[in-house]
């Protein structure tokens, strides 16, 4: 890791710079897929599917007795962990739902809010060499407690045209019955604008490639939201001299094995640490399976020094990291301090990984410093929030001069006509 002392704040900027995607070498590519898809529809898919993942589709879609099938030859460890990791995500995420609360605001006006479910969504799940089964159980449980009436999954093929059995046993586990083995660029394109056999949705969730982040960046033209902007996975670790070297840098290599594009950051008051954890990194990562890409991240990484924990706070809050984990005495007064990151870890036994799978946490998060502004995925990610307000008779004459003044003030008259007409007389 590249090491910086006491950077001057003129200089964080470009410092804590991410790893930039080109999107502008991949708009004609994915621009291409998305208007065939829209024309096309279920040729388009199965020509792109065999092109892209190599495999000759005759349906585009499992059902439930072949998710049966599948899920039947995951171990029963296996699981084990992901039923555990569901029950920890379904409770954590019931505990979101807020009952209805009306308000008077003045005598004869009540107000409230009421949380309504987007009736038709679509969740997205990577495949390749690591298929996120888990992110099935992130997305799927929330859906399911905000009450979604049409949830349907996307995922790549493998080459027999079946998924991973650990993505189908996830699926089943949160009452997906159905999911459609299309990837990629085109999975966004038909769930964007549907297709004779997989129906178009409201809002996309789920992470991917550059292609599939761009793909629905896009697709936010015609209508159709997404959950959040999204990049490569990241961590940042606000380390002092009771973090424990070696766990932080398992928690570096955590994120960095995700992908070479991915970027780890140590912030920390004290140069020994960085020093021990720059040891700890080579002996771990030469026993690492996926060793060639967290080596590729650890190059796009940073290690800083400041001279107090205020200041390094500071550095913290304008990263504004997708997972920040605090490996610092008092972690929790620290915490307090945060004003930007998507998920916070407090201590030297809380890895990120926890938040990644079981805790009960949510790890579709934002990336790249959309924390600044962006929460990651819960249940109200599924909900629309919509307002009613209820006036009796006395309710209105209460309040309508205060409307009818105002509605003149800015010229509409037929606002303060529409109270007028009721409570003239």
């Amino acid at each position: 890791m590249r090491k910086w002392i006491n950077p001057p704040k003129q200089e964080w900027d470009s410092l804590l710079t991410r790893p930039s995607l080109n999107y502008a070498g991949l708009l004609q590519t994915v621009t291409d897929v998305l208007e065939t898809v829209k024309q096309e529809g279920d040729i388009a898919l199965k020509q792109y599917t065999s092109q892209f993942d190599k495999v000759a589709l005759n349906k585009l879609y499992l059902d439930e007795k072949e998710l049966i099938t599948l899920a039947e030859t995951v171990s029963d460890s296996l699981k084990h962990a992901i039923t555990l990791a569901a029950n920890n995500i379904r409770f954590f995420h019931e505990k979101q739902v807020l009952p209805i609360e009306k308000n008077e605001t003045m005598p004869g006006v009540i107000c409230w809010r009421k949380s309504v479910a987007i009736d038709k969504v679509g969740l997205y799940i990577p495949g390749g060499s690591a298929p996120l089964f888990s992110t099935i159980l992130m997305l799927g449980i929330p859906a399911a407690i905000a009450g979604c009436k049409e949830i349907i999954l996307c995922t790549p093929p493998d080459k027999n045209g079946d998924v991973n059995p650990a993505i189908a046993f996830a699926a089943l586990t949160v009452g997906i019955r159905k999911i459609y083995t299309v990837g990629g660029v085109q999975a966004i394109a038909a769930m964007a604008f549907g297709t004779a056999t997989i129906p178009a949705v409201y809002k996309i969730f789920g992470p991917g490639n550059q292609y599939v982040t761009l793909a629905k960046q896009l697709v936010q033209q015609y209508g159709i939201a997404i959950d959040m902007p999204a990049g490569p996975s990241e961590v940042c670790v606000l380390a002092d001299d009771t973090a424990i070297p070696e766990f932080v840098a398992a928690d570096l290599l955590s994120q960095a094995e995700h992908g070479g594009d991915s970027q780890v950051l140590l912030v920390t008051t004290q140069e020994s640490i960085v020093d021990k954890v720059t040891t700890c990194l080579s002996d771990q990562l030469a026993t690492l399976p996926r060793a060639d890409i967290a080596k590729a991240a650890i190059l796009n990484s940073k290690a800083i020094i400041m001279d107090t924990m205020d200041e390094a706070i500071a550095v913290v809050n304008e990263y504004a990291a997708e997972h920040l984990i605090i490996a610092c005495d008092d972690a929790e007064a620290i915490a307090s301090k945060i004003t930007n990151a998507g998920s916070v870890f407090l201590g030297n036994y809380s890895p990120e990984s926890v938040g990644d799978y079981a805790s009960g946490t949510n790890h579709t998060l934002p990336t790249n410093g959309f924390a600044r502004a962006y929460s990651g995925v819960s249940v109200d990610s599924f909900v629309k929030k919509i307002t009613y307000q209820q006036l009796s008779v006395t309710g209105l004459r209460n309040i309508g001069n205060a409307v009818m003044e105002m509605a003149k003030a800015e010229g509409l008259e037929a606002h303060s006509r529409a109270v007028e007409v009721r409570i003239k007389g």
